[in-house]
């Protein structure tokens, strides 16, 4: 096609049309990478917004959340059975007691209860960084409480921490704990979240 042909006006809707076409791709991306990261959000909560800002890219978090993802798919995670839920809420119910006359130990105690509990569930606990990962997958939410948690204890072990942070650290802490005592979602260890 001769483009020194066309007139004026057949110029002008040549270039609109694409420009539409353009506007089109363009508006077509934006909204296939913002329903993108919609459904990242509600699928891993808070938990990919603080990975992007970590890792400065997107990919590299979403990255690292598919190896979380497919890591955790390998474990045996399991309800706990009825007997261990009702000792975990007795047990619990006496380390929130405990938090009136010590609450740094009630702190310790409720980090300890998580862990057994995670481990009773089928969550490896061999590091802190590695169990908060895994639990962000079914988790991603309370994933953050346990992180905020876990940062105070760290800072009552180096006496940095007031009353008032250790009453922070047994909020956050008790709502991983409920989820992990009451939680069913995840009937076997390779359902997703």
């Amino acid at each position: 096609m001769d483009l020194t042909r066309l007139t004026p006006m057949e110029m002008a809707v040549a270039v609109a049309i694409v420009v539409v076409i353009v506007l089109s791709l363009v508006a077509l991306i934006w909204l296939r990478r913002h329903t993108h990261i919609t459904k990242m959000r509600r699928r891993y909560g808070p938990e990919y917004d603080r990975l992007v800002a970590e890792m400065k890219s997107r990919g590299r978090a979403e990255k690292r959340l598919a190896e979380r993802e497919r890591r955790v798919s390998q474990y045996d995670i399991r309800p706990l059975s009825e007997m261990d839920r009702a000792r975990y809420l007795r047990v619990w119910r006496t380390v929130q007691a405990r938090f009136v006359d010590d609450p740094g130990d009630a702190v310790a105690k409720a980090d300890e209860l998580l862990s057994e509990a995670m481990a009773d569930r089928g969550y490896p606990v061999a590091d802190f960084d590695r169990r908060a990962a895994d639990l962000s997958i079914h988790y991603p939410t309370v994933a953050q409480n346990y992180r905020a948690g876990h940062d105070i204890a760290l800072k009552h072990r180096d006496g940095k921490a007031t009353t008032e942070d250790l009453r922070q650290a047994m909020i956050h802490y008790r709502a991983l704990f409920q989820e992990l005592v009451s939680d069913e979602r995840v009937q076997d260890g390779r359902e997703a979240a």
